[in-house]
């Protein structure tokens, strides 16, 4: 693959950036485990180079000014790296692809350590490919629970909720959903919360 094809070249604004590019620090688990701070995506992208990213939902907002009528758009994003790192962001602008491009930039600054584990009792093997326990989140006025299921099962979820699902690693888990799931931003951010609880739960 040749190398022409590489991204502006990233000079680091912060000292955990500099620390990153120079190699001191060489894995992101070592920021979470220091609690230091993400203020670049770049960081993000360096550590953990096979992340993805996927548009959830694109709305556009009228606001009436005096000026007339003002079309703005938010976006929502997740990024993961399907195997146990987790992020999403909300952006808004004035166009379409700068809002994507600001939602993407802040799901890169939230992404979450998310513990995958093997808590389902008909399977119980070591491997992580679903949650170790039971799980649920809150996101506006929908709650998710997310169930460990056995290996083989896949995600037994609706194909937005399954897709995020993969995106942050988990291959097979039952879910559960309460109050209106057709708001995106919403169930992204059950989802969010509820992963991240894989953790300070545990």
């Amino acid at each position: 693959m040749s190398t022409g094809q590489q991204q502006v070249e990233w000079k680091p604004r912060t000292t955990l950036g500099q620390m990153v590019l120079s190699g001191k620090i060489n894995s992101i688990e070592q920021i979470y485990e220091n609690g230091l701070r993400i203020q670049e995506s770049e960081i993000v992208k360096h550590l953990l180079p096979d992340i993805k990213s996927q548009v959830v939902h694109v709305g556009i907002v009228q606001k009436q000014t005096d000026a007339g009528e003002m079309t703005r758009f938010n976006a929502v994003v997740a990024v993961g790296n399907e195997a146990g790192w987790f992020g999403i962001g909300k952006g808004k602008a004035s166009q379409m692809r700068l809002a994507i491009d600001k939602a993407t930039n802040a799901a890169y600054l939230n992404v979450i350590p998310v513990k995958l584990g093997c808590g389902s009792w008909e399977c119980r093997c070591s491997q992580h490919h679903s949650v170790p326990f039971k799980v649920s989140g809150k996101g506006g006025s929908v709650t998710i629970e997310i169930l460990p299921g056995p290996r083989g099962l896949g995600l037994v979820a609706g194909e937005n909720i399954r897709s995020l699902l993969k995106l942050a690693g988990l291959k097979d888990a039952w879910t559960k959903t309460f109050g209106s799931t057709n708001t995106m931003s919403s169930t992204t951010k059950a989802i969010f919360n509820a992963l991240r609880s894989t953790y300070s739960v545990g």
